[in-house]
């Protein structure tokens, strides 16, 4: 019988890392954490690491027990959890290209199986990790109040991330005491541009990178211009997870963890450009003439087909609550000029590193 008093999910995911990191911090362990067999190594790893940094913390802070989100008892067998009050459910698959079934098995099931296991023990908090890319592609302005709109998808990641979370705030609506995050698109560090996987925007830099510095080829779509890529670096948003999920009045909200000052896809793409050192030449283009040729060379090219979706994305986003929430905290989304340089290192430097996600 554990008598962690958190479970957590996605440990030893990205965000999740991070997250804990700073739960165990601020002197909220023991903490439980939920780990797929095949990643019960590096968990191990990363659990040594995070204690050992953390003054005051002892090896026994986290403790890692093997299960699975898509399993209804999360896999844990005899293991009772009684004492579980709170539960930070980070487990997804991030990728745009997942297929249906791994996406719902995922994303919703699991989901659905974590809410189940929080209800059955009536935990007093449940943060649930989401994504502002539940707007699918809606046309206009989605804030944090914005959810059930109609919206079309621009893929199963997407869809399956949007159908969660209207689990979470179901559960919520029936008195659930839960708080969901909805980061944008998620990159490296701003500090030291560390990332474990080269995705979403980072196609675009490396394919920058895979072209000579004197003329590299970018494409822009039809609405390339009205559209925005919005970035926020990692640090960012676990800072602001961990401060918001501290507070007692945030529970029953939404938060977007959004830049409220984002880049337009060609003004991304030419800060990207400027502090690679590369001369561009931009092609116009329609995304089915793109979407082919990208098809065509993915396989020896950084491409990847979906990403071009987000080219002519129509969505904005607005976060008043986190803005309102945050105010005096100091925290703020930095802006990408400043920290874009500390991403290309890290991206030199360490070109090892893949785009797989962990399934």
């Amino acid at each position: 019988m554990s008598d962690a008093a958190v479970l957590f999910t996605g440990f030893p995911g990205f965000l999740g890392s991070a997250l804990l990191e700073r739960i165990l911090a601020r002197g909220d362990g023991p903490v439980a954490c939920l780990v797929q067999s095949q990643y019960l190594e590096t968990a191990r790893r990363r659990a040594r690491e995070l204690t050992d940094g953390i003054d005051g913390v002892d090896d026994d802070e986290i403790r890692l027990y093997e299960g699975d989100i898509t399993e209804p008892d999360l896999g844990l067998g005899d293991e009772s959890f009684t004492a579980v009050r709170e539960v930070y459910h980070l487990a997804a698959v991030y990728d745009l290209a997942v297929d249906r079934d791994l996406a719902e098995a995922v994303n919703v099931r699991g989901t659905e199986h974590v809410l189940e296991f929080a209800a059955e023990r009536d935990v007093d908090r449940f943060h649930y990790v989401s994504t502002c890319y539940v707007s699918g592609r809606y046309d206009g302005v989605f804030t944090e109040d914005h959810l059930e709109e109609g919206q079309p998808f621009n893929n199963h990641y997407e869809e399956t991330k949007y159908r969660a979370e209207v689990a979470v705030q179901d559960r919520m609506d029936a008195g659930l005491p839960a708080t969901i995050y909805r980061p944008a698109i998620v990159v490296g560090d701003s500090r030291t541009g560390e990332t474990d996987k080269y995705d979403g925007p980072y196609y675009l830099l490396r394919l920058l990178l895979a072209q000579p510095e004197w003329l590299s080829v970018t494409v822009t779509l039809p609405e390339s211009s009205n559209a925005e890529l919005n970035v926020v670096p990692r640090d960012y948003v676990v800072d602001a997870i961990a401060t918001l999920s501290a507070r007692e009045e945030t529970v029953g909200e939404v938060y977007q963890l959004c830049d409220p000052a984002p880049l337009s896809v060609p003004r991304f793409v030419d800060v990207l450009a400027e502090a690679a050192g590369h001369r561009t030449v931009t092609l116009p283009t329609t995304k089915p003439i793109a979407r082919t040729v990208s098809s065509r060379l993915s396989s020896s090219l950084p491409l990847e087909p979906a990403t071009l979706d987000y080219l002519d994305h129509p969505t904005r986003y607005a976060c008043p609550k986190t803005r309102q929430a945050l105010e005096g905290s100091g925290l703020e989304v930095p802006p990408l000029e400043s920290y874009v340089d500390r991403l290309l290192a890290y991206v030199l430097e360490n070109p090892a590193v893949g785009d797989e996600p962990m399934v």
